[in-house]
C-alpha cells in the first residue's frame, strides 16, 4: 500500500466530515462507520491510523474549532479595551459561537471517560492557561485588575469552567449549577478579578440551561 504523502490533508478531511456529522446528527448518534461512509474512499483503517477512537476525533474537532475562531487572538491587539474588558469580551465571544457551544454540549457525556478527562485537563493547561495568564497580567499592569495570583487563577479558570460546571463530572441540578456560577463570580471578585458582570451572568444562565 502506498504511503499517504499528505497526512495533514487526510486529517483535515476526517475532522471536516466529523464536525459536520456531530453537529447534524449529534455525537452519540454518529458512528465511526458514518464518518468513513462520508469520506469518499477512505477506509476505516485510514481513520484509525490517525485517531484511536471517536472520542479522540471529538477532542481534535473541538481544539480545531477553538483555534479557527480564537477569542483570545481577537482581543490581543485591541487598544480600546483594558485587561478586564478583554477577559469579558473573550467570555462573551466564546459563548456567542453557537456551533462551538453545541459541540461542547455534545461532548459532555464522554467526559465521564477518565482518559478523556485527563486529556481535557492537559489541553486546558497547555492552551488556555497561558492565554488567561497573559490577560490577567495585562489587567494588573493597566489597573483594571488587582490580584497577586495571576498564574494560579489562569490555571484555575479553565478547570472551573470546563470541569466543575459539567454535570456529567459533578452532578448538579440547574439551580445548583447557577449557584456554582455565581460562586465563581464572587470568588474571582474577592481575588481582584471581577470578571463576571450582569451580561456574563445572563450568558452563563443561558448556557447552563442548555447543559
Amino acid at each position: 500500500m502506498a504511503r499517504n504523502k499528505y497526512p495533514e490533508v487526510t486529517i483535515e478531511k476526517i475532522l471536516d466530515v466529523s464536525q459536520r456529522l456531530f453537529l447534524e446528527k449529534g455525537y452519540d448518534n454518529t458512528t465511526i462507520q458514518d464518518i468513513v461512509d462520508s469520506l469518499g474512499g477512505l477506509t476505516k483503517g485510514a481513520v484509525y491510523h490517525h485517531f484511536k477512537s471517536k472520542e479522540e476525533i471529538m477532542n481534535a474537532v473541538g481544539e480545531r474549532m477553538f483555534f479557527s475562531n480564537n477569542p483570545f487572538d481577537a482581543v490581543r491587539g485591541r487598544t480600546d479595551l483594558n485587561g478586564l474588558e478583554k477577559l469579558r469580551e473573550v467570555v462573551r465571544s466564546y459563548n456567542a459561537d453557537a456551533a462551538r457551544t453545541r459541540m461542547t454540549i455534545q461532548a459532555i457525556p464522554i467526559m465521564q471517560n477518565p482518559r478523556i478527562l485527563v486529556e481535557l485537563i492537559e489541553s486546558n493547561r497547555r492552551i488556555l492557561t497561558p492565554y488567561f495568564q497573559e490577560l490577567i497580567e495585562e489587567g494588573n499592569r493597566d489597573g483594571s485588575l488587582h490580584t497577586e495570583y495571576a498564574r494560579e487563577l489562569a490555571e484555575l479558570l479553565p478547570l472551573l469552567s470546563s470541569l466543575w460546571l459539567l454535570p456529567s463530572v459533578f452532578p448538579a441540578t440547574p439551580a445548583e449549577l447557577k449557584r456554582k456560577f455565581r460562586f465563581i463570580g464572587d470568588m474571582l471578585s474577592q481575588m481582584g478579578v471581577p470578571l463576571i458582570d450582569d451580561a456574563i451572568l445572563a450568558l452563563g444562565d443561558d448556557l447552563l440551561a442548555q447543559l
